[in-house]
């Protein structure tokens, strides 16, 4: 009976073996975690979860007994050793698990604060998993002084529930301005006004020099001079593809696991899906860090673990919730060159619409949503409405299409 094995109990893992299942696979299927809680989503950690607007059985992605009705071995609190291609095992403990087909769902892991700078101090925390999260919501009481490392999505996510529950929020980015490497600046600009109309101290061309504590952190010196007393810092500096089993095993990488378009490694019997891998998008190779990336991806994995040969065609859309602001982006801005604005129905609403010469790139949505989907539906079309009708809020958008 063949036996697949996906390593990794993300979103991705978790739906693969549903895939698979739902698919008509009646092979032997193991999940294997290393978290001790059943796959959940990662999304509301940071938002609705530490808010505690979300209980925590409500983050699971499916019942934990849809495992075991669906004849899936789920294998958490399970640490991965080793993989040997060779002999088709994966090394757990002192066991050797066979299997015929490997997957591996292993996702990204934060990047962290070196020791030598105060990262190793207590109170210094990350936002990735159940238990980072778990152990930074006792820090989050009215009144105390939070500094967030790094202005991206993450640490603006951060900052808004910091903002929110009342402490007293600072916000270092070492780039010029928030959100330099996924945003234009009309973007940066909505959301720096946002935040500071909820009193959040951006501070954009200064980083960190250096977290002061002997044991716990008490301070930081930034790279300007500047000295701040901190209760706690949440670092989000950003994420790195968690690719160390695979390049033990001498899979190919290229920034992640490389696949060729079915999600194939350089091993024709291991396959690779989410965070973790990189894989071929419109004559170049990408690597997509998102839910729907690694919901879609890993469907068209599963499909063709079972034979299909289904070539997997990204259509890369992102979103995050900051306030009463949700952001909506359809696409990929690598390249732009102009940013068209254009103003929503409602206060506070608005859109930016990245072109490379006349050709739509991506649009960033601010509680637009008729925006994002036209401008989804746009950019997975092939279409691209000429600037002008663009920003010409007279022109009903549907129209464009």
């Amino acid at each position: 009976m063949t036996h697949i094995v996906v390593i990794g109990a993300g979103q991705a893992g978790a739906s693969l073996v549903a895939k698979l299942r739902n698919s008509g696979f009646d092979g032997q299927v193991t999940l294997i975690g290393e978290e001790k809680a059943p796959p959940y989503q990662r999304p509301p950690l940071s938002k609705a979860y530490l808010l505690g607007e979300m209980e925590l059985e409500r983050l699971f992605l499916r019942p934990e007994s849809f495992y075991a009705e669906n004849d899936i071995a789920l294998r958490l609190d399970t640490r991965v050793d080793a993989i040997d291609p060779a002999a088709k095992t994966v090394s757990i403990g002192g066991e050797a698990l066979n299997y015929d087909m490997l997957a591996l769902t292993t996702g990204s892991t934060p990047r962290r604060l070196p020791a030598a700078i105060g990262g190793a101090l207590e109170g210094v925390h990350v936002v990735r998993g159940l238990d980072d999260v778990d152990a930074m919501e006792p820090e989050f009481a009215e009144g105390r002084r939070v500094l967030i490392v790094g202005g991206g999505y993450i640490g603006l996510e951060a900052a808004a529930v910091a903002a929110k529950k009342g402490l007293d929020v600072t916000l270092v980015e070492m780039a010029d301005r928030i959100l330099q490497r996924v945003a234009a600046p009309e973007t940066s600009n909505y959301f720096r006004n946002l935040h500071s109309s909820h009193g959040v101290r951006i501070l954009e061309g200064v980083g960190l020099d250096h977290l002061t504590g002997k044991t716990r952190v008490t301070g930081a010196k930034l790279t300007d001079g500047t000295a701040l007393a901190v209760d706690f810092v949440v670092v989000g500096v950003g994420i790195a593809p968690g690719t160390a089993l695979a390049e033990a095993a001498g899979l190919e990488l290229d920034n992640g696991i490389r696949t060729d378009a079915r999600g194939r490694t350089s091993d024709p019997s291991i396959f690779a899906a989410g965070d973790c891998a990189s894989f071929p998008y419109r004559g170049s190779r990408i690597r997509l860090e998102s839910v729907p990336n690694a919901i879609d991806q890993a469907e068209v994995v599963a499909r063709n673990m079972m034979g299909e040969g289904v070539d997997y065609v990204a259509k890369p859309w992102f979103w995050s919730d900051q306030y009463d602001v949700k952001l909506q982006i359809a696409g990929l801005n690598a390249g732009y060159d102009t940013v068209v604005t254009r103003p929503g129905d409602r206060d506070g609403s608005v859109s930016f619409w990245y072109y490379r010469g006349d050709e739509l790139l991506a649009v960033d949505a601010a509680n637009d949503p008729r925006a994002y989907m036209i401008g989804k539906r746009l950019i997975e079309g092939g279409k691209s409405p000429d600037r002008v009708s663009v920003a010409d809020t007279s022109v009903d958008l549907k129209s464009l299409m």
